[in-house]
């Protein structure tokens, strides 16, 4: 399970804390990732792609050209929230909305640091249930660079969307009438030749890696398939088959 959004009020009260539900899956689970708490399973220590991706040849595993993905370094993250006051500012999300967050808890028994940090985003799947919950086609992954998009001219409010995603990624925008959430600031950068996501630009400890998947010579390549350290997606059990990776270092 991963951390559940907050309503507005509750945020405003007590920001970014997390449920006792949540809480106890967290520490189920969690600290026997090596410390880490993170709402799902490691996916190999060798290679998470292996496990995420269907076996073949690279084109196979990574269809699209570019093949978007980010790696998140969450032992690097400081909370500063940098990420979330730059992905707003870049694309215009209201207040009440959100395209990326930092979730955190406390873990007052640890030795040194007691506070743990994790950012989560829209996971940009490769099996997205948000694309065939949608009645109308508003939500699609595109057949060039696979982001999950919006067309907010086909979508209908209907929210169907937001139930269905695992990730709990999406919200609806009231002044667009139109569900919204993360699209790898494809509209605000790299449509326009950017080459960084606003989260990625903004965050101070680079905690977060973006680039092509397909591209063995790209850094994010490089780190999903390692050998040394442990890879893992949230809730691999849903075949979402995400694009969002985490690790440690």
């Amino acid at each position: 399970m991963i951390f559940k959004s907050l309503d507005k009020e509750t945020m405003l009260k007590e920001p970014e804390k997390i449920s006792e539900m949540d809480r106890r899956e967290f520490l189920k689970i969690g600290l026997v990732i090596t410390g880490v708490f993170a709402g799902g399973s490691i996916v190999s220590v060798a290679s998470a792609a292996e496990k995420v991706f269907p076996n073949g040849s690279i084109a196979r595993k990574y269809p699209y050209r570019p093949h978007y993905a980010m790696v998140i370094r969450v032992d690097q993250c400081i909370g500063c929230r940098r990420c979330e006051k730059g992905c707003t500012a870049a694309n215009a999300v209201p207040d009440y909305g959100w395209r990326t967050k930092v979730l955190e808890r406390e873990v007052p028994e640890a030795i040194g640091q007691k506070r743990e940090f994790i950012p989560v985003l829209c996971n940009q799947c490769n099996n997205p249930p948000c694309v065939r919950a949608c009645p109308v086609t508003a939500t699609y992954k595109d057949k060039v660079h696979g982001i999950v998009m919006m067309d907010i001219k086909k979508c209908i409010g209907c929210k169907i969307c937001m139930a269905a995603c695992p990730y709990d990624a999406r919200y609806y925008n009231e002044e667009r009438g139109a569900v919204d959430k993360c699209d790898f600031c494809f509209e605000s950068s790299l449509s326009r030749g950017g080459k960084k996501t606003a989260c990625q630009a903004a965050c101070p400890a680079d905690v977060r890696v973006f680039g092509d998947l397909s591209d063995p010579r790209s850094r994010v390549y490089q780190m999903v398939h390692q050998l040394q350290k442990p890879v893992w997606v949230l809730k691999k059990e849903t075949d979402a088959r995400p694009n969002i990776f985490y690790t440690k270092g």
